[in-house]
Formats: C-alpha cells, structure tokens, sequence
C-alpha cells in the first residue's frame, strides 16, 4: 500500500516538474523570440527600406563616357547602397516578358530610356533626403527624370514608427504575463508541498532552512527550461539565417548573445524570486489555513 502511494507520490511530483519545466521553456522561449525580433526591428525596417528602387533615366544624348562616368559617381556616392545599369535594350525585353507582346513591331522604335535603378541606403529612404538626392543629380545636364515611389516611402516610414511603438508595448506587456505565467506554475509545484513546509516548521525549522531546498529545485527547474529555450531560439536564427540569409541576422553575433544570456539569467531570477514569496505565503499562514 505504501509502496504504491510511493509511486504515486513520485509520478505527481515528476508531472508537477514537468509541468513548471514546460512553461518556462514556453515562455521563454516566446520572450526570446520577442527579444530577437526587437534587436533586430532595425535591420528588418532597413532592408525593407532598401528594397526601394530610385529610377534615373538617362537622355538619348548620353554616350558610354557619360554612362561611366556616372557609374564612377554613384560608387562613390554615400546615399547608394547598391546599383545597376539597365540598357534600353534589356528593359525592352523586360516590358516584352510582362506584356507578352513585342512592342517594338507596333512602333518601329525603342522609345525607352537607358537607366541606373538605385537602392538608396536606408538612412536616405525619405522625402526630405530623396528631393536632396534628386536636386543633386539634376544638377546633371545627361539626366531626364527620376522616378520613385514617393507614397511607398512616407508609408513605410509612418508605419515603422508606429510598429516600433507598438512593439515596446507589446513587449512589456508580455514580459509581465511572462512572469505571471512562471510564478504561477512554480506556486502550484509548492502548493502542493505545504504541508511539508509546515511540518518542518513546526519541529523547529527555520524559514531559510525550509525555503533552500525549494528555491534550489526550482532554480536548477528554470535553468533546464532556459536551457531548452535557449537550444530552440539557436535553431530559429539558423533557421532565418539559412532562409533569409538578406537579413543578416548573425551579423549581430553580440546581441543575439545578450538575448540567450538574458533568457538563462531571467530565468534564474524568475524562478527565485517566484519560489522565495510563494514559501514565504506557506510559511506565514496557520495550520488550519492549509486546507
């Protein structure tokens, strides 16, 4: 009789452990997730904003000489990131893939331009900086027009900053159900050794004595948790990185480390301060209170 009140002793401990082991490794691991998302917020914004193409299209008139030496100038220029030379020719066979017919029979002429599709650097992709952009190349006597998407850019720009915001938000309010959600699981593990605590009180314990063993169990608890959330969010940044290799997430190699160290010592702390106040309640309350 004993013996099987043992085990079952043993599997509702194990399945309390396992329990707390679960949710932290959830919780954790969603929190890194967040985390990663936040240090990145930045590199993501900017290569969005670096997809942006800024069209110049060159007059008829410009010969080779005029083509590189522009070349030259956009390599050295600050504002561009990256560029390319589209030829006349090669947008004609462009504007043939999309609309599937040979323009060019109808007209007898290429009427298109030759021109440099730029992506301009992130810190650039704005209206004030693209007009100074656009006032500078002008200034060019071979250049026709420049053509950009000027509702794309203050769209981008009006939403990240309202994203941003609304991440901190988000952020702060999920940190705080976070540890709500682990001083839970870790409350219900201890609620059911109240009578042990108590017990060990009333034969002379003291509260140091009786809360080490708990703390220590929940510690080594949080930190396997950690461990298995730390090992996931690893998985996810070469998940990304193998997928989304224009991203460049690992560039960051020291705040993705912050993040993983972050997440071991939140849940150590976590975890401490959750089993400290939670044996302190048993500890406090009468006998009778128990039940």
């Amino acid at each position: 009789m004993s013996s099987s009140y043992e085990k079952f002793q043993k599997r509702r401990v194990i399945t309390s452990y396992f329990s707390v082991v679960l949710s932290i490794f959830l919780v954790l691991f969603l929190l890194g997730i967040l985390g990663l998302f936040v240090i990145n917020s930045k590199r993501l914004s900017d290569n969005f904003k670096e997809e942006i193409v800024m069209t110049v299209f060159l007059k008829n008139e410009a010969n080779d000489t005029v083509i590189k030496a522009f070349t030259s100038e956009l390599k050295t220029a600050k504002f561009a990131k990256s560029f390319e030379y589209v030829s006349k020719e090669k947008a004609a066979q462009e504007h043939k893939k999309v609309i599937g017919e040979d323009f060019m029979q109808f007209l007898g002429i290429n009427p298109l331009q030759n021109s440099f599709d730029i992506h301009l650097k992130a810190d650039y992709v704005t209206n004030v900086e693209i007009a100074k952009i656009q006032n500078r190349l002008n200034k060019n006597p071979m250049i026709a027009d420049i053509v950009y998407d000027k509702q794309l850019v203050t769209l981008v720009n009006d939403n990240i900053k309202n994203i941003s915001m609304w991440i901190l938000i988000i952020s702060g309010l999920f940190a705080f159900v976070s540890v709500l959600l682990i001083n839970s699981s870790l409350r219900l593990a201890i609620f059911a050794n109240r009578f042990i605590i108590k017990t060990m009180q009333m034969v002379g314990a003291t509260k140091s004595f009786i809360r080490k063993p708990f703390i220590k169990t929940s510690i080594i608890l949080g930190l396997i948790g950690a461990s298995l959330a730390i090992v996931a969010l690893i998985g996810v940044v070469i998940y990304i990185e193998t997928n989304f290799p224009n991203l460049g997430i690992l560039e960051n190699k020291l705040a993705i480390g912050i993040v993983l160290l972050g997440v071991m010592v939140l849940s150590v702390l976590i975890t401490w301060l959750s089993t400290y106040f939670a044996t302190q309640r048993f500890l406090n309350l009468r006998t009778d209170d128990l039940y």
